[in-house]
């Protein structure tokens, strides 16, 4: 379509450097207008940019020769040193029509603060947030990296570049660090080396990997997280290298099934094979499958294990009981029938066990009136997903502003 010279745009063009507060400016107005900064708000799954960062990052490389080899990535810049993923397959932002789903790339003054503190600060003021945990982004791939050792490199740059960079600007971020799940020993060894730092909220498996969670490799580690009182996070991504979704020829279609699979694989692992029973303490989040899965796989284990019992040995109760017990993350809210989600939410105990989740700045995110907007809760439950619950499951002071407002 050609269009005539005196055509002229009649909305502001928002690539992948328009500032994030402009982005948001919506968010900003949804809070003003349900008074949302009354509402005590923790942000479970946020993706600032460590791809953005990733020449800092490169930087915090402990081993030498891998640290020196990151400068022949990027023309010298460090960007994308050593990262697995198929840049020819990130569709997320629908051929530049939605822009900002790899990354955000706007300018921010150079100062003290790092790029990434300036970021989340604007998201967190825009969305009227009080906490925002943060998450890889670039290396939710790691999991299947060619090269075991070198998701052992990169998970521990990362790590060492939040807790000593990121973590300490600002006590109203927080984040969970990577688990070098392919490598138990050394998972093992990035809970010594990180729990306990300021910021830290938890520990984190990239969910695309093909490490069954139930081999007995991994018992001293989850008895290590649940004696610490700490969280375990699988967070879900896309895996186009599995023989069933290597058949996908659309990052819709992807979307919609991958994200869901390997958590729901996972998941499967740990309920049937009594991890619940051997470690009843430990808190297990899964995050970004959305919720409309989770009623046909408590339905279908139920129903199998009924049938099988003895395959299940551990369990001294359905599958889905333990699935109760277990947290889960808003985002992505599948909204398009609120009766099949008020019935999904039901089943998962979503007043005590769903946390917020926006997934900022991918395509797909959610704004805190997400949750605000569904008639089917009451507001006591809108509260507990929006803050309380991640509130009580990570541990974190709520101001005492809410404290005033409750008792008022």
């Amino acid at each position: 379509m050609v269009m005539s010279d005196d055509f002229k745009r009649t909305y502001p063009e928002i690539d992948d450097w328009t500032d994030s507060r402009e982005l948001l400016a919506h968010a900003r107005k949804q809070a003003d207008e349900r008074k949302l900064d009354d509402v005590f708000i923790v942000d479970i799954d946020s993706h600032i940019s460590d791809g953005g960062n990733w020449p800092e990052i490169m930087d915090y490389v402990e081993d030498p020769v891998v640290r020196e080899a990151a400068s022949a990535f990027g023309d010298g810049t460090k960007r994308g040193a050593f990262l697995n993923s198929t840049n020819g397959l990130q569709w997320q932002n629908v051929w530049g029509r939605i822009p900002h789903g790899q990354g955000l790339k706007e300018p921010v003054d150079a100062g003290e603060l790092s790029r990434e503190t300036i970021l989340a600060r604007r998201c967190i003021d825009q969305m009227g947030l009080d906490y925002q945990v943060m998450f890889p982004n670039a290396m939710l791939f790691l999991g299947m990296h060619p090269v075991r050792e070198m998701e052992i490199h990169l998970a521990t740059a990362y790590n060492r570049w939040l807790v000593e960079r990121v973590l300490p600007e600002d006590p109203r971020i927080k984040a969970m660090m990577y688990l070098p799940f392919n490598n138990p020993v050394e998972a093992e060894e990035t809970v010594k080396r990180f729990l306990g730092k300021p910021g830290v909220a938890g520990f984190l498996v990239t969910s695309s990997r093909h490490k069954p969670v139930h081999a007995n490799e991994y018992m001293r580690l989850y008895g290590m997280l649940e004696e610490a009182g700490q969280v375990l996070g699988f967070h879900t991504h896309l895996n186009w290298q599995d023989e069933y979704t290597s058949q996908l020829n659309r990052f819709i279609s992807m979307h919609a099934i991958s994200f869901v699979l390997c958590n729901l694989v996972h998941l499967t692992n740990w309920v049937i094979n009594g991890l619940p029973e051997r470690f009843p303490k430990l808190k297990v989040m899964w995050i970004e499958s959305g919720v409309a899965w989770l009623p046909f796989i408590m339905q279908r284990l139920d129903h199998e294990y009924m049938m099988r019992t003895s395959e299940a040995p551990l369990l001294k109760k359905l599958p889905s009981e333990y699935m109760r017990d277990m947290f889960y993350t808003t985002q992505p809210l599948e909204r398009t029938n609120e009766t099949l989600l008020a019935a999904s939410m039901d089943a998962m105990n979503a007043e005590s066990q769903m946390l917020f989740a926006s997934d900022w700045p991918h395509w797909d995110f959610d704004l805190p009136a997400t949750i605000w907007d569904l008639q089917f809760l009451d507001e006591q439950a809108k509260r507990n997903i929006l803050g309380y619950n991640a509130a009580q499951l990570f541990d974190l002071e709520i101001p005492e502003k809410y404290r005033a407002l409750a008792a008022e």
